[in-house]
């Protein structure tokens, strides 16, 4: 019996005996289809993050629009001449004046308004003075001018106002000669690269340089839109585009995009930059980028086969109808250009031509993909359309978005586009700026960052909206207890914070429930709430003016016609109470009154704004000042990794090249760089 069982034995161990060569295979390929599973979950959690901070910035968009909308609505109650006017209407239409126009405009009404301008913003009567150490530029422009600014620039330098204004001057004046839709061709150059949105992201145009090369007569280059706010360099990006357009006009196409725009300007950091950086000579800056931003082109066509536009196309687009519009009186394209100068008696009469040609601007730089069959309004954005997946397989629409770590470090890789003279095929380069690389972290680490980011996002927003969370909260506990259901939770949530995300996979992330599975309310603002140390007014107030700080920083913009950063008492409360009408919030006029008293912390009559903007702050009454985007350790993440054997295996497959290519494939398109990319969109 012992020699049969060992028999038995030693004939089982032959028949199930590997080779170390097999073993060694069989391992790696476990391991391998180990790692591919982690990364594909790290992949969703990455994607779920991208989609808290998309929700959010579009928020604000549509925010921007309808505050928009509500000025327009205004003008057409208030003739220009009704000396009861409000004072921001007067400032609103002030804004405006050069919107007015109906029609394409004269060659004299041309003159005179460069007249106008050269005395607002002319460049002659500011000296360079002797203690300037940044570059000096002559003109014309040169390539080697171009050159010495990319070193100055990467240095900190910060280009003179004066020749500042002479190359905006120098632009615009190229810029009048361009068609509304540009022609480029490679017949020469056999290539061409299209980049797309930078905002104000200098390391990543660095990088497209540094990759690609400086623009020439061979290696010409569109850059298609979006190339100033949000990012901390919008002005040296939007110098830079200037400058090699100046010095390569007919290798250098330059797009207009939505942000190319002084209504939202006033919102997204491209004038507060210019502001801090030109101070007494801001006015004038503003003044002039805000003129060239109107007459750059709108589209760009190449080798008469490929259309590079910033937002989109609907179905109603008519390319040769556009090239007859006169795109300069779209001042922001945010409003027809014709709605100024009616009042509500003939609002009717609106030229249905007019209307026709600002419904194709706003079809052009408004427009974004979307999961749906067909073309319908974009009315999340408030502008341009939505077109599905069948019109971008009908039309082979390619998203590309060249700003890296958009929302945060690691969110995203940027990239532009080759197209080459023989390859129907367009060529992807990606990368991420040399910025993100000072500190070395995983991948794992990188979503980590992300995820407590987007937390904190969206906390801000539950702690400004922490009175009106709470009526909706009671209105489902209905005895008292402090407790919801999970899916009354998620209503609740939905109702009042206007963020699309999946409450419901969040959940867990931002609120706590007890044994029963019911959600505790209260812990969804974490003992957090809102401080303004300026003011003393009631809390409720205070989230009030946090919630909408961005809207009145808008109005406060349009008030501050010398960008001297301040406000009179009487227009802070005139923009209160503009406000309290837009969102419809209660707030009596002594409460807006002892508001501004309190703010006025030297009882000069002047409010800084940039100060009342900035004394926001959200206290944890349980612990210290909690800040905006703490770090990662003081943090939960949207997602458990319960499977810890798989983390020790990323810093083994950093090391070797175990991503199969339907992994890679599936990362690149998280760049927004495949067909209908619906990530980053180019806004």
């Amino acid at each position: 019996n012992k020699c049969h069982q060992h028999r038995m034995g030693c004939t089982s161990s032959k028949k199930h005996r590997m080779s170390k060569s097999e073993k060694a295979m069989k391992a790696a390929l476990l391991i391998q289809r180990w790692y591919r599973r982690y990364m594909a979950r790290l992949e969703v959690r990455r994607r779920a993050t991208w989609n808290i901070f998309q929700s959010i910035e579009y928020a604000g968009e549509q925010d921007q629009m309808k505050l928009y909308n509500f000025f327009n609505s205004m003008m057409t109650q208030f003739s220009a001449e009704n000396v009861n006017q409000g004072r921001i209407i007067k400032a609103f239409s002030e804004e405006q004046k050069r919107s007015l126009s109906t029609g394409t405009m004269m060659s004299d009404e041309l003159e005179s308004e460069d007249k106008v301008l050269l005395q607002e913003t002319d460049p002659e009567g500011i000296t360079v003075e002797s203690s300037y150490k940044g570059p000096h530029l002559s003109f014309p422009i040169t390539r080697t001018q171009v050159q010495a600014l990319v070193q100055a620039f990467k240095t900190k330098q910060m280009l003179h106002v004066k020749y500042l204004l002479q190359l905006l001057h120098d632009a615009r004046r190229m810029l009048r000669q361009c068609g509304n839709i540009n022609r480029a061709t490679t017949a020469i150059s056999h290539q061409i690269t299209v980049c797309g949105d930078l905002h104000g992201k200098l390391d990543d145009l660095y990088m497209i340089f540094h990759k690609n090369g400086l623009p020439s007569v061979d290696n010409p280059y569109v850059f298609n839109g979006d190339f100033v706010d949000r990012g901390a360099n919008s002005v040296e990006v939007a110098t830079l585009l200037f400058a090699c357009f100046l010095a390569s006009p007919n290798e250098v196409y330059i797009n207009r995009g939505n942000h190319e725009d002084h209504m939202m300007n006033l919102r997204y950091g491209f004038i507060k930059e210019i502001m801090k950086k030109y101070k007494e000579h801001a006015t004038k800056v503003v003044r002039l980028f805000e003129d060239v931003f109107s007459w750059l082109p709108v589209a760009t066509v190449i080798n008469d086969k490929v259309l590079v536009v910033h937002g989109g196309v609907s179905e109603q687009v008519d390319l040769d109808f556009i090239q007859s519009i006169d795109r300069h009186k779209f001042v922001s394209v945010l409003r027809p250009p014709c709605a100024m100068k009616l009042t509500h008696i003939d609002v009717q009469s609106i030229d249905v031509h007019e209307l026709h040609e600002w419904k194709q601007m706003l079809d052009l730089l408004w427009s974004d993909p979307k999961n749906i069959k067909g073309s319908i309004p974009n009315t999340f954005r408030g502008g341009g359309c939505y077109f599905g997946e069948d019109i971008t397989r009908k039309i082979l629409v390619l998203t590309i978005f060249s700003a890296s770590n958009y929302y945060e470090d690691g969110s995203n890789r940027g990239a532009y586009i080759k197209l080459l003279d023989n390859d129907p095929n367009p060529h992807i380069v990606q990368y991420v700026s040399a910025s993100s690389a000072r500190r070395k972290v995983t991948f794992t680490q990188r979503i980590s960052n992300l995820e407590s980011s987007a937390l904190n996002s969206l906390r801000e927003r539950f702690v400004a909206c922490k009175a009106q969370l709470l009526h909706e909260f009671h209105k489902y506990d209905t005895e008292g207890k402090g407790l919801i259901s999970p899916m009354d939770w998620c209503t609740a949530m939905e109702h009042v914070i206007d963020v699309d995300v999946p409450w419901c996979m969040l959940r867990t992330r931002l609120a706590h429930t007890n044994a029963d599975g019911m959600v505790i309310y209260s812990s969804t603002f974490h003992d957090l709430s809102v401080d303004h140390r300026n003011s003393e007014c009631a809390m409720s107030v205070t989230e009030t003016l946090y919630r909408h700080k961005d809207i009145l920083e808008t109005i406060f913009r349009i008030f501050d016609k010398d960008s001297s950063g301040y406000i009179s008492m009487s227009e802070f409360e005139e923009a209160c109470g503009i406000l309290t009408r837009h969102a419809s919030i209660p707030m009596p006029q002594s409460q807006i009154a002892e508001i501004a008293q309190s703010l006025d912390l030297n009882k000069d009559g002047q409010i800084d704004f940039n100060e009342f903007l900035e004394a926001f702050r959200i206290v944890d009454s349980g612990k210290v000042d909690w800040t905006p985007r703490q770090s990662i350790q003081e943090s939960e993440l949207l997602f458990d990794d319960d499977e810890v054997e798989f983390i020790d295996l990323e810093e083994a497959g950093e090391k070797r090249s175990l991503v199969n290519d339907d992994v890679h494939k599936h990362e690149t398109q998280t760049v927004g760089t495949v067909p209908h990319a619906t990530e980053p969109t180019c806004t």
